[in-house]
């Protein structure tokens, strides 16, 4: 059976370890002298009882370490937190060796009796251990915390870059390549105003995406306009066959969301549905109480089964739990794909 310790870091079972011999020496050596060390019997049983009344007194200090830690929480509630997980460890300190002093001499066999000078110098000596303990436990928590960040926004860094590269492979792709260009050589026969307007409108699809390539966070302001550049490129391979329609507050448009969230949906509905002049695919770009709401007509058309269609979806679900923002919803109904997508607070540092 496995015994887990209340954990403050994850290093906590290391610092029990290499403390728990020292303190046990030490001790040991205060209140028995050389017969701690002549006598193998008063060893063993000496060093078993205080090695285990200095691990009950860690793993109890522990949880109250814990509990201070999840009342104080974050950078401003770290000062009080250490000056009150001191306070609380000296007091525990001096209840656990007036417990090991007067079980020693409650046993006979140790042949102890208490001394006031040898136990003000053990808490002395064990409340500098104290000391030096909770500042090297807090030092690793907010090390493994720093370490945990750093790997999430590596992660965070890789999904971004991975969903960009999505959404250029479903722009460049030799299929998209030849209607556009297809469409674009057509418009420039008939119509070079329209020409002139296609070409500027896939520009700002391309420049978007690079703008956007460091961000974590874009405003719904800057999405929605990528979204109607890459909704008029769409129009000209579709025609009628899709048609979008957005409708949200314009107290929302400051606010932030990952870059190509909307895309990503947009292309998810148009790659798994039929979409004809007569049947067209309707997206819907909307408002609820929890975020933005995005709904679909299902039209649903053969896919390989080598297709991945899911796997942008996929992709945006880990952007947002990496950014710890609530979760993507996915509703699905015999008729209507319906995805949820939260928004965050506005910030200084989001692309607009």
């Amino acid at each position: 059976m496995k015994w887990n310790l209340p954990r403050y870091s994850a290093k906590d079972h290391l610092i029990l370890s290499f403390f728990v011999g020292p303190f046990t020496i030490s001790i040991n050596s205060l209140l028995l002298g050389s017969r701690y060390f002549s006598d193998w019997s008063v060893f063993f049983l000496a060093t078993v009882v205080a090695a285990a009344d200095f691990s009950i007194g860690f793993i109890i200090c522990l949880m109250i370490g814990v509990w201070l830690r999840r009342l104080f929480k974050g950078e401003e509630g770290i000062g009080v937190r250490l000056l009150l997980m001191i306070f609380v460890f000296l007091i525990m300190t001096i209840v656990f060796l007036l417990i090991l002093f007067y079980g020693y001499e409650w046993i006979p066999f140790f042949h102890y009796q208490f001394d006031d000078l040898s136990f003000a110098w053990a808490c002395i000596g064990t409340g500098i251990y104290v000391v030096f303990i909770t500042f090297l436990i807090e030092g690793l928590a907010r090390y493994e915390i720093w370490k945990n960040k750093m790997k999430e926004n590596e992660q965070l860094s890789r999904m971004n870059r991975q969903s960009r590269l999505q959404g250029l492979k479903s722009q460049v792709n030799p299929h998209f390549l030849f209607n556009s260009l297809n469409s674009l050589s057509s418009l420039i026969d008939t119509d070079e105003d329209s020409a002139e307007k296609f070409l500027d409108e896939m520009s700002k699809v391309y420049r978007y995406m690079l703008r956007t390539e460091e961000e974590s966070l874009v405003s719904l302001a800057a999405e929605l306009n990528f979204i109607g550049s890459y909704y008029y490129l769409l129009k000209e391979r579709y025609g009628d066959g899709l048609l979008v329609e957005i409708d949200v507050l314009p107290a929302d448009l400051d606010k932030c969301l990952p870059p190509l969230t909307l895309q990503t949906i947009v292309e998810n509905a148009f790659t798994q549905n039929v979409m004809m002049k007569d049947q067209p695919l309707m997206i819907r770009i909307g408002r609820d109480q929890e975020g933005l709401v995005i709904r679909n007509n299902v039209q649903p058309k053969t896919i390989t089964e080598d297709q991945d269609v899911e796997s942008g979806i996929d992709n945006l679900v880990t952007r947002y739990s990496l950014l710890h923002q609530a979760q993507i919803r996915i509703l699905d109904s015999r008729n209507e794909r319906e995805v949820k997508v939260p928004l965050f607070k506005p910030q200084k540092s989001a692309a607009l």
